[in-house]
């Protein structure tokens, strides 16, 4: 239950009444008590307690927090993990001491003892915690973004898995294939597949990345190899597609454009 008055308010009434409390007849006691429950909502034998200790419940006292990684710090790993392609906490974490000693020795870094110390003793944790503005920015993540990416999403129909029932050639189900070798790390080549659903007919085009204006010269180059015209493209909820270039290259091109839904990988069940 909320109490009736602040925290401090009631331990300054707690400390002027005690002595009045002690000192009183029982019958005054008794009305002392009752105001004191009816203020401070406090149980009527909890109320005694106080009254007879003369002083408030002992509070807790909050220890400011004490910053151990400052700016060097974090200037220092945002340049080693720059240095090492900008992998995650826990893999910076093991190849900070041969970073710190490349940079150092090529000079692009100029540590005192007490910063280097504090680079090789910082966890993971502390690692994601001190880059994660950092890589916010890189990859543009920001609340207005995301607001932005579901207003684009809106726009685009969904087609499910048994939305399509015959449709005529020309209707593409579009994915991207990735040429990694199973690695994550550092750039790869894409391929952007279209396939047909009526007559499986399948082309595809090499990309350097996934990026949206990539996957319009693709559609064009695609588009100029059909035997039949592009009618309509469906896609999964990738970024390169659920946007706005790719949105506005459909409405001039007459091409219908549709999106699975997320996590559903049977809506693309032909490609």
């Amino acid at each position: 239950m909320k109490r009736g008055i602040s925290s401090n308010t009631r331990h300054e009434l707690i400390e002027a009444l005690s002595e009045r409390y002690r000192q009183g007849s029982r019958s005054e006691k008794g009305k002392i008590l009752d105001e004191l429950v009816k203020l401070t909502k406090s149980h009527r034998k909890h109320a005694v307690r106080l009254m007879n200790q003369g002083r408030p419940s002992k509070s807790i006292s909050v220890r400011p927090s004490r910053r151990i990684y400052d700016e060097a710090v974090r200037e220092a790993l945002v340049a080693i993990w720059e240095a090492a392609d900008r992998i995650c906490g826990k893999r910076l974490r093991v190849a900070v001491p041969d970073h710190v000693e490349s940079l150092e020795r090529h000079g692009h870094l100029k540590l005192n003892s007490d910063l280097r110390k504090k680079l090789l003793a910082v966890s993971a944790s502390t690692i994601d915690r001190i880059l994660t503005p950092m890589r916010d920015k890189a990859h543009g993540r920001s609340k207005r973004r995301r607001k932005s990416q579901m207003k684009v999403r809106g726009q685009i129909p969904v087609q499910t898995f048994a939305d399509w029932e015959e449709p005529e050639p020309g209707y593409f189900e579009t994915d991207f294939v990735v040429h990694n070798g199973g690695l994550s790390a550092g750039s790869c080549v894409h391929s952007l597949v279209l396939t047909d659903i009526c007559s499986g007919w399948t082309e595809c085009v090499a990309l350097v990345a996934r990026e949206q204006n990539l996957v319009i010269e693709g559609l064009e180059a695609i588009q100029s190899q059909l035997p039949i015209p592009l009618l309509g493209i469906d896609t999964d909820n990738d970024g390169a597609f659920i946007n706005e270039s790719l949105i506005r290259y459909c409405e001039n091109h007459q091409v219908k454009f549709t999106r699975s839904r997320a996590y559903l990988k049977n809506d693309q069940a032909w490609i």
